[in-house]
C-alpha cells in the first residue's frame, strides 16, 4: 500500500541524491517539517553510482591526515581554473563552507570520510593547486543497519559483487595488475576482507555506495519520510512565489504544498536524448553516460517554466568512454598507462591522453570541431600493455571478450597497418603517429602533449617505467584498437543559483521559495573539475546551505 503524501510541510525536496539527502537532513535537522519525494525507486541516484570522491577542501579528515591546507590556497586555485564562469562569491561560499558540512554529516549519520593518498587536484600546476590533492572518500560501511531498505539502493554502476570492497586508494593499485608488489597484495587484501565479511553476514560497501548508504541512514534516524516512485512534473507558483510541487504517482497527480520553499536535486539530463541534442555538442548519446538511468532534467525544465535562468547546459562531466555491449566503461587509468595512445580518424594524436576527464572530452569536441572525426577516437595498445594492466574490469592477460570484437568497440590485428585498416584510418598516419610516439617513450620527453609533467598524470601511471611513468612504446604485437566516445558521469549545466543555493530569474534576482544544489544547478566549477569529488562535494555543501536558508527565513518568519 503506497503511503499517502502530506498536503503540507514547511519544505519539499526533490530528489534522493547526495544533494536531495542533505537538504532533507539539514533541513529536518534544524526543525524544519520536511518530506523528501523520489521519482524513482531507489535511493542514492548519481552519487551511489559514483567512485565517492569528494572534494571539500579544510575538512576534519585532511586535517586528521595532516594535508589541511590554508583554504586562501584553494580560493586561488578555484579562481585560477574557474574564474569569472561561476561568481566569485560562489565559489568563495563552498570552500569556506565545505569542511562544515562534512562536519554536520559525521555527527548526524554513521559516514566517515578518510583522505585519498597522493590523488592530486586536477590542475595541480595550477596556483593553488595541490599535487597530494585534496580529495577524500567514505569509509567502507556495513549497511546492515538498513533492513530491507538497503534493497532500494541505486543499481551499481560497477556491479561489483556483495562485499568486494575497492576505494579509489585501492583501484589506483590494483590497476597496475603485478607490475607492483601493492596490487597483487591489495587484491589479496580485498579477497580475504570479502570472504571475512561474507562469513560474517556483513553487507559492505564503499565509494559512493557508502555516501548514499550513510546519507539514508541518517534520514531514517530523523524521521525524514522519503516516497519512491513520486515524480515531479511542475513547480506549485502563487504570487510569484514557489509554493510547492506537483507530482505524479502511478497515474495520480498530487499537490504538495511547501510553507517555506522546494529543493530541487533531482539530478542532471544526462538521459534525456532530446535535451543533450538540444544543448549539447554533437554528436551525444544517452548511450554513453554512466549516470542515472532516471536523470531526464525534469526539475531543470520546471526551474525553466519558474522563469529560472540555466548555464552550463552544453557542458557535462565528461570522460572519454568505452562504449561496451554491456554498458558504457568510464576510462580512468586506462588511458593514463603507459603504452597506450589515442587517435582520432586521421589517425593522429590530438592531445594529453592522460589529461583530467572533463579537459579530455573538450579536447575530443574541439577536434571533431574542426571537420576532422574525433567521436568515435581510438585508444592503441599492444600486447605487452594488455599482458600488464588491468582494463575495463579484465585482468592482465585475461583475453577480451569476443562480444566486444563484435560490437565493434574492439579491433585486433598483427601490424599497425592491418589495425590503421580495421579502423579506417591512413596507414601512413598511424604509423607514423605510433613511431614518433615510441621516440617520446625513449627520451621521456612527450612534445608534443607533455604527457608525464603534471603530477595528476603520475597518479595513474606506472612507477616502474622510466624515464617517464606515462609513456612507453607501443611496439609489441599483436595491436589492439578500443573506441572511445565522450561519455560523461552526467551533466553540470542547469538553474543557476546563487551562494544560499537559491534559484535566480535571468535578471538575476531570486525565485522566492526554490532551491537547487548538486547537477540539477549549474556547477561552481564553471566549465572546468577541480579534483576528485568536486561534484559530489558542491552537491551536498549547496543542499545544506540550501536548508539553512529555509531556515533562517523560518526563523525570520516568527520574529517578523
Amino acid at each position: 500500500m503506497t503511503t499517502p503524501l502530506p498536503d503540507s510541510v514547511d519544505v519539499v525536496v526533490v530528489g534522493a541524491g547526495g544533494a536531495g539527502m542533505t537538504a532533507a537532513l539539514a533541513a529536518k535537522k534544524r526543525g524544519l517539517d520536511t518530506v523528501l519525494l523520489e521519482k524513482s525507486a531507489y535511493f542514492g541516484g548519481s552519487t551511489a553510482r559514483s567512485g565517492g570522491g569528494v572534494w571539500m577542501p579544510g575538512n576534519y579528515a585532511l586535517k586528521a591526515a595532516g594535508q589541511a591546507d590554508d583554504l586562501a590556497l584553494s580560493k586561488q586555485y578555484l579562481d585560477a581554473i574557474v574564474g569569472d564562469d561561476v561568481p566569485k562569491v560562489r565559489r568563495d561560499t563552498y570552500l569556506d563552507r565545505g569542511a562544515e558540512v562534512l562536519d554536520f554529516i559525521r555527527e548526524t549519520t554513521p559516514l566517515r570520510f578518510t583522505w585519498v593518498p597522493d590523488y592530486a587536484d586536477y590542475h595541480p600546476e595550477r596556483p593553488g593547486g595541490r599535487p597530494a590533492g585534496r580529495s577524500c572518500e567514505p569509509i567502507p560501511l556495513d549497511a546492515r543497519f538498513l533492513g530491507d531498505e538497503l534493497k532500494r539502493l541505486h543499481p551499481q554502476y560497477t556491479k561489483a559483487p556483495a562485499n568486494m570492497i575497492v576505494t579509489q586508494a585501492d583501484f589506483r593499485k590494483i590497476s597496475l595488475g603485478l607490475r607492483t608488489l601493492r596490487g597483487p597484495i591489495t587484491m589479496a587484501k580485498v579477497v580475504v576482507k570479502r570472504l571475512i565479511s561474507g562469513l560474517l553476514g556483513r553487507r559492505m560497501y564503499a565509494m559512493g555506495n557508502a555516501i548514499a548508504i550513510g546519507l539514508r541512514k541518517g534520514l531514517i534516524d530523523a524521521d525524514v519520510p522519503v516516497h519512491y516512485e513520486t515524480e515531479l512534473t511542475d513547480l506549485l507558483i502563487e504570487d510569484g512565489r514557489v509554493a510547492g510541487v506537483v507530482v505524479r504517482r502511478g497515474e495520480e497527480s498530487v499537490t504538495v504544498r511547501a510553507r517555506l520553499g522546494v529543493v530541487l536535486g533531482s539530478g542532471g539530463f544526462e538521459r534525456n536524448l532530446e535535451m543533450r541534442e538540444k544543448y549539447q555538442p554533437q554528436p551525444t548519446s544517452v548511450d554513453w553516460t554512466t549516470g542515472s538511468q532516471f536523470n531526464t532534467g525534469g526539475g531543470i525544465l520546471a526551474g525553466i517554466a519558474a522563469g529560472a535562468e540555466t548555464d552550463l547546459l552544453d557542458d557535462s562531466w565528461w570522460g572519454p568512454t568505452i562504449p561496451l555491449p554491456g554498458g558504457p566503461w568510464f576510462c580512468l587509468a586506462e588511458r593514463n598507462l603507459p603504452g597506450s595512445l589515442i587517435v582520432n580518424q586521421a589517425g593522429e594524436r590530438f592531445m594529453n591522453e592522460a589529461l583530467p576527464y572533463v579537459e579530455a572530452v573538450h579536447e575530443i569536441y574541439a577536434g571533431e570541431a574542426t571537420g576532422v572525426g574525433h567521436v568515435p577516437s581510438w585508444m592503441i595498445i599492444d600486447q605487452r600493455y594488455r599482458n600488464r594492466y588491468v582494463f575495463a574490469g579484465l585482468m592482465p592477460r585475461q583475453p577480451f571478450p569476443g562480444r566486444w570484437y563484435k560490437s565493434g568497440t574492439l579491433k585486433k590485428a598483427d601490424s599497425i597497418d592491418a589495425l590503421a585498416a580495421e579502423i579506417g584510418v591512413p596507414p601512413e598516419a598511424l604509423s607514423a603517429t605510433i613511431e614518433r610516439f615510441n621516440g617520446f617513450a625513449r627520451t621521456g620527453v612527450d612534445a608534443d602533449f607533455h604527457r608525464g609533467e603534471s603530477a595528476y598524470d603520475k597518479y595513474y601511471s606506472d612507477p616502474t617505467v622510466k624515464p617517464n611513468p606515462s609513456l612507453h612504446t607501443i611496439d609489441d604485437g599483436p595491436f589492439y584498437a578500443v573506441k572511445i566516445v565522450p561519455g560523461d558521469l552526467g551533466t553540470k549545466g542547469g538553474l543557476v543559483t546563487d551562494e544560499r543555493a537559491r534559484v535566480v530569474r535571468p535578471d538575476g534576482s531570486v525565485i522566492p521559495g526554490l532551491y537547487a544544489a548538486g547537477n540539477v544547478s549549474s556547477a561552481v566549477m564553471g566549465h572546468t573539475y577541480a579534483g576528485p569529488g568536486a561534484t559530489i562535494g558542491p552537491a551536498l555543501a549547496f543542499g545544506y546551505l540550501a536548508a539553512e536558508d529555509l531556515a533562517n527565513d523560518a526563523a525570520r518568519q516568527e520574529s517578523a
